[in-house]
């Protein structure tokens, strides 16, 4: 069992142990917690300090950890009063002159990054199982970075030099187009996003986006005050002849697209609409926002991968977005945007303003972990086991809730579901969770009606591929209780 997982069920047991406590009353030992449950020492403190964040609990050093009183009052005095709420209701007037509640917004990419709660199996989550991602290296570059000259100094603010021109050679090739002057460091690819949709198009524009596309997207774009513009993906990415009429209709600036494994329909831009997309957006004078997301979550068995289209773009039509995160860990929020020209000048503007730089150390530890001979051999095992996970999850789904299963591609963590029609998906994904589940409805990756219901389920967050298949399986008893 995992460390995370641990800490959650023994902070739950001790929830339902605690409420049966008179207030003040003591807790069982470290020690005798650890004896009982059969967990380490930091499992105790982790869950410990669970409590203490819900104010169930106190700590007193060397005295011990005691039920919370519900309030204070002094030893012979008569009980104090309950404090009386505040009115919170002005703020409702206050914010309504914005362009919204922003929570509904935000609320497809909390969905993404909610973690399940014991029992349920995650189909969901956009990063990998915590087993897949590499904690030993990730220490030792921490450790080392930490000892480098200067490591706590400020840093550039575009990033390290050394790093962007790791990122210019990892993106365009060692004889490309782009050198570590064109990169700009940020704080993982969805603070790459935010940049450049704050830089690149004014309030209130609209900015073209595929359909369907990343809900985190949508919710970037939208928070940055445009207006996304939906232009439809087939099996080869997005549809060109379609991209070109959108741009004439609306006269965007910006386009962003996903060309490899897109998220979610696991589409590859095909080489003959690659040059369509350069072609048409340089017509119309506007950036193409390459979203190369999953370059790094490529299946054991897939073939050469296309080149970046940043690689392809001499004359900087294109705006290019990398991150590690995803093949690294959730918390090395360490990206890359690429650009050339004035548009590089008004990412670089925008960030400074909005965050200063991306922290010296997480940028000199990401140098140590891409240096290290280990990244590589990191990189060919998370390729084999995304593999073994995608090819238990294309047989389950075959065999539980065959016909809904549509192409799919060896890269990314992710397969789109086409339910038939007439089915809520909202609905489905209610019934898994009672079942054990966890999926996405595909509504939230439309900017607008979509045409048709679909699931996305991810592979990567379970624990192996048994756990993909036992998963799929609940979601076929649940596909039967929603629709009857």
């Amino acid at each position: 069992m995992n460390e995370r997982s641990s800490v959650a069920e023994l902070a739950e047991s001790l929830r339902r142990e605690v409420e049966r406590y008179p207030e003040g009353r003591k807790l069982p030992s470290s020690r005798a917690l650890m004896e009982r449950h059969q967990v380490s020492p930091v499992t105790v403190s982790r869950a410990i300090a669970v409590l203490v964040a819900e104010g169930l609990v106190v700590s007193r050093p060397g005295a011990g950890v005691f039920r919370a009183a519900a309030f204070a009052a002094a030893p012979d005095s008569p009980a104090a009063p309950a404090a009386r709420p505040g009115d919170l209701s002005w703020q409702e007037v206050a914010l309504s002159a914005d362009s919204g509640p922003r929570d509904l917004l935000a609320a497809p990419v909390f969905a993404t990054l909610q973690v399940p709660p014991p029992g349920v199996i995650d189909l969901n989550g956009g990063y990998p199982h915590s087993s897949l991602l590499p904690e030993r290296l990730l220490a030792a570059a921490l450790a080392r970075a930490g000892r480098r000259p200067g490591a706590w100094d400020r840093p550039p603010t575009d990033g390290l030099t050394e790093l962007r021109g790791w990122f210019a050679r990892d993106i365009g090739g060692h004889a490309g187009p782009i050198s570590a002057g064109d990169v700009l460091i940020t704080s993982g690819g969805q603070g790459g996003l935010t940049v450049a949709m704050r830089s690149l198009a004014a309030p209130g524009s609209p900015v073209l986006v595929e359909s369907p596309t990343y809900s985190g997207i949508l919710a970037v774009v939208r928070a940055a005050g445009l207006r996304p513009v939906p232009v439809p993906v087939d099996a080869d990415g997005v549809r060109t002849d379609l991209l070109a009429d959108a741009f004439e209709a609306t006269r965007a600036r910006v386009f962003v697209c996903q060309p490899l494994f897109q998220n979610p329909t696991g589409a590859v831009l095909s080489p003959a609409r690659r040059a369509e997309v350069l072609r048409i957006a340089r017509a119309a004078g506007a950036f193409v926002v390459e979203d190369d997301f999953a370059r790094l979550l490529v299946h054991a068995d897939a073939p050469a991968l296309p080149r970046p289209l940043a690689a392809d773009d001499r004359d900087g039509v294109v705006v290019h977005l990398r991150s590690l995160t995803k093949a690294a860990s959730p918390n090395l929020r360490v990206g890359a945007l690429t650009a050339r020209g004035p548009a590089l000048a008004r990412l670089r503007a925008t960030q400074v303003v909005d965050s200063f730089f991306v922290p010296r150390p997480l940028q000199e530890a990401t140098l140590e972990l891409v240096s290290d001979p280990g990244w590589a051999r990191h990189l060919r095992t998370l390729g084999a086991e995304l593999r073994d996970r995608r090819t238990a999850a294309v047989a389950a789904l075959h065999r539980e809730l065959p016909g809904v299963l549509g192409a799919h591609r060896p890269g990314g963590y992710h397969l789109w579901l086409r339910l038939p029609d007439g089915t809520d998906d909202d609905a489905l994904v209610a019934a898994a969770r009672r079942r054990g589940v966890q999926v996405t409805p595909g509504r939230p990756y439309h900017a607008a009606e979509p045409p048709a219901p679909h699931l996305r389920l991810s592979y990567a967050a379970a624990d192996g591929p048994a756990q993909v298949a036992e998963g799929i399986h609940r979601l076929r008893t649940a596909y039967q209780e929603s629709t009857g």
